[in-house]
């Protein structure tokens, strides 16, 4: 069996000041510490090699119990890194407050207690964090029946009792958003754009429901993020651009102007600034959409915003979003140069970048080698896509890049080999997506053109699937490709006698903004 890698991403996800703690509170205890010299040698392998660390300590007693000793230190970093971050979130702090209530209370120190139960209250309150006030609230009914049985009555119970209710129902109401917004996100982690009947009877059923149609419906400012959240997605799934852009930008807005909950919640923050941006790339505000990306970098550090979770975050995003604004831009040279920068940084992330960034990553890069013309190193990426096994996740990339793929080998000149896949892809397609006419359309146009071998002719061909085209894309539905990848462009550019990214640009520069 494969020795397990956990103690050693635990080390290396470490930085300098956690593991400079670390080491200070192991310096405070008594006795043998070879889980210090362990420490010392797992940190010190880029990659981790068990057999290297036996071999080492091989003279050692302690290492013929190792994976004991792995678990201690486990436990020992673990206990380390709550005691350093214990401060620096709400949660840690509510944490820590509760435990010293707790502590106050066996003590009988119940003067005390409440002093600190009313200041744990009100950063509950001011933070909504309704799970930890609902809490604080059972601390004071027992404080509160130590102080009738010392004869006071000070204290209104009523009001006590109405506070809990009031809370209770704001648990609920956040809960329900919560279920709401999981719902929209796994239609959207699944297939990508909503194209199906069935996804889009879901998500009208989402967009439907009195919680997301009402109006003040959402019973704290946290609730109000994600009702907004989900407005947003579910008009992004009907492709209305501007109204889901409001709709994102009213999250960004409450998390400004409520700082404490932005530090809380700096995930939403950052996913709905994503979508704002991929939001001005549509409606060709190009200029905005930069000015986002150059904010979302700019995130990490502010309070909330660090940690390699963060980070990992807006590399992803922040990059995704840089090279798409490039790519619709007809920009495909600066995107291939910036393409080193992204593989590196994919790279450095390894298994931290999750599966679906990885291939978006794949299907982007693939399109701005394309758009620049290099062909070769355009497969290799699509290949990347095509060869993967997931079978759940985005399959709308997986689709598409079976269209594109056609595509590229038609440039490439494959024409022999293109027999095969255009019918591999039109069995795929007929059982992914029904009769869709853009994908049937260009299947066939490709097929009789890598038949011709006369460039007049060929022109001829692209002309008349040019002029196809303009018209099926007038259609929500049929016009989902150009999400992924402009089709109408590419036959455009084979007419005219033009490059594929400076068509791009005057078609850019035509397009009201």
């Amino acid at each position: 069996m494969k020795p397990s890698t956990e103690l050693h991403d635990l080390i290396k996800s470490l930085t300098k000041s956690e593991k400079r703690f670390f080491k200070l509170h192991s310096a405070l205890q008594s006795g043998d510490k070879n889980y210090m010299r362990l420490f010392e040698a797992i940190d010190r392998q880029k990659v981790y090699d068990e057999e290297g660390i036996k071999e080492h300590f091989e003279k050692e007693t302690f290492i013929k119990h190792l994976p004991s000793e792995k678990n201690h230190l486990y436990k020992l970093i673990l206990k380390s890194l709550r005691a350093f971050h214990s401060e620096s979130s709400v949660s840690g702090i509510l944490k820590q407050e509760i435990k010293n209530i707790e502590i106050l209370y066996q003590k009988a120190l119940y003067a005390e207690c409440n002093k600190l139960l009313h200041r744990a209250k009100r950063i509950a309150r001011e933070n909504e964090r309704f799970y930890y006030w609902f809490e604080l609230l059972n601390w004071e009914k027992q404080l509160l029946e130590e102080a009738y049985e010392s004869g006071e009555f000070t204290k209104d119970l009523d009001a006590l009792i109405e506070e809990e209710r009031d809370v209770i129902e704001k648990l609920r109401n956040l809960a329900a958003y919560h279920i709401l917004y999981s719902k929209i996100n796994h239609v959207f982690r699944s297939g990508g754009y909503v194209r199906s009947e069935e996804e889009h009877a879901m998500v009208e059923e989402i967009s439907e429901h009195p919680l997301i149609k009402g109006k003040n419906t959402a019973l704290s400012r946290r609730a109000a993020t994600i009702c907004f959240y989900t407005q947003g997605f579910c008009q992004w799934a009907k492709r209305d651009w501007k109204t889901s852009l409001e709709k994102f930008q009213r999250v960004k807005q409450i998390l400004d102007d409520n700082p404490a909950i932005k530090t809380d919640l700096p995930k939403r923050y950052i996913r709905a600034l994503t979508y704002i941006i991929n939001g001005q790339i549509e409606l060709h505000d190009l200029k905005s959409a930069r000015e986002n990306i150059t904010l979302m970098r700019s995130l990490p550090g502010e309070p909330g915003f660090s940690g390699i979770n963060i980070a990992t975050q807006v590399f992803t995003a922040s990059y995704l979003c840089e090279l798409r604004l490039l790519d619709r831009g007809g920009e495909h040279d600066k995107a291939v140069s910036l393409s080193q920068e992204v593989i590196a940084g994919m790279d450095k992330l390894g298994d931290r970048l999750h599966k679906e960034n990885e291939l978006e990553f794949w299907f982007i890069l693939a399109c701005v080698h394309f758009g620049a013309g290099k062909f070769n190193k355009a497969l290799f990426w699509l290949n990347k896509v095509l060869n993967d096994n997931e079978q759940t996740l985005r399959q709308d990339i997986f689709t598409y890049a079976r269209v594109f793929n056609l595509v590229v080998h038609f440039e490439l000149g494959n024409y022999d080999l293109l027999e095969y896949i255009v019918r591999s892809t039109h069995r795929f397609l007929s059982k992914r997506l029904g009769s869709q006419q853009v994908e049937t359309l260009l299947i066939e146009a490709i097929k009789k053109m890598a038949r011709s071998t006369d460039p007049v002719l060929k022109r001829e061909m692209f002309k008349t699937l040019y002029g196809e085209l303009k018209v099926l894309l007038k259609d929500p539905n049929e016009s989902m490709v150009l999400k992924y990848f402009d089709v109408l462009s590419w036959a455009g550019s084979h007419v005219e006698g033009v490059p594929y990214s400076e068509l791009m640009r005057r078609q850019l520069e035509m397009k009201p903004t």
